[in-house]
């Protein structure tokens, strides 16, 4: 299924997004992360529709035991500025699946303007995630190339990769599509193994620089990742998403385990 139709069979209420089976979406045993986030979010957006987003915070808690999955979502405080929600993902066993918080703020004056510019890569020859059964099912709805850096379980070094990544036969960019699209990269920890091993995120933090969307193509996307520190089997590492023109659109912290 593709990502804009997962979008329109989510159902519910206001402050409550029902998904049905996403089993295509999935990696490993759970939901992918990128998509968790996305549902609740959803949840959130029923109870403020307009004010742009600002950051999500998402603690990965366990993976679902049913094919459906509820987000309820809570209004924590609104303020004359930021509004902070909150949104618990759980399955139908009550069991929770993961905590996300959401800050919206209305856009303020300031003297202070800050845009990051895009660093150039090189031009070497790119390294296309394969079409294989063992990798994750939510990675066969993106094609995905390391222009700098290795795939993971390659035994490279490196502290740094940097994707194009496209998300191919969806036409309409939306804040939902900068979520799935930030998350997709896995943890550059797994490029330094030679064999195959697990990797879990366990909390992500994603900041929006930008909440205008309309007109920008879901091809050629660049994902910027650097691993800042690893140690007793978590890795911590950052990320700058830039759209296909090149402006800074959201960049994030991830904190993961890796099983290797």
């Amino acid at each position: 299924m593709q990502f804009s139709e997962l979008l329109k069979s989510l159902t519910g209420e206001p402050g409550i997004s029902v998904l049905e089976d996403p089993q295509d979406w999935l990696q490993g045993r759970a939901m992918f992360g990128g998509l968790q986030t996305v549902v609740c979010l959803h949840a959130m957006r029923s109870l403020i529709p307009k004010t742009p987003l600002r950051s999500l915070q998402t603690t990965f808690v366990q993976p679902a035991r049913s094919s459906r999955v509820t987000a309820r979502a809570s209004l924590l405080r609104e303020g004359k500025n930021v509004s902070h929600l909150e949104a618990r993902l759980q399955d139908d066993e009550g069991n929770l699946v993961a905590l996300v918080t959401g800050v919206f703020g209305v856009a303020r004056q300031s003297q202070v303007e800050i845009a990051p510019l895009q660093p150039a890569v090189g031009h070497g020859k790119a390294l296309v995630m394969p079409d294989s059964p063992k990798a994750p099912r939510f990675t066969r709805h993106f094609d995905a190339r390391w222009l700098v850096g290795k795939l993971p379980f390659m035994g490279d070094d490196s502290l740094a990769n940097v994707l194009e990544l496209s998300m191919p036969g969806e036409k309409y960019c939306t804040e939902y599509h900068v979520v799935a699209l930030a998350d997709y990269i896995p943890p550059v920890a797994l490029s330094h193994l030679r064999n195959p091993a697990m990797g879990s995120s366990v909390t992500w933090m994603l900041e929006f620089l930008s909440h205008e969307y309309r007109g920008l193509s879901l091809q050629h996307w660049r994902l910027d990742a650097e691993l800042m520190a690893a140690e007793e089997g978590y890795t911590h590492q950052s990320i700058m998403l830039w759209s296909p023109d090149s402006k800074p659109i959201a960049l994030s912290r991830q904190n993961m385990v890796i099983f290797g």
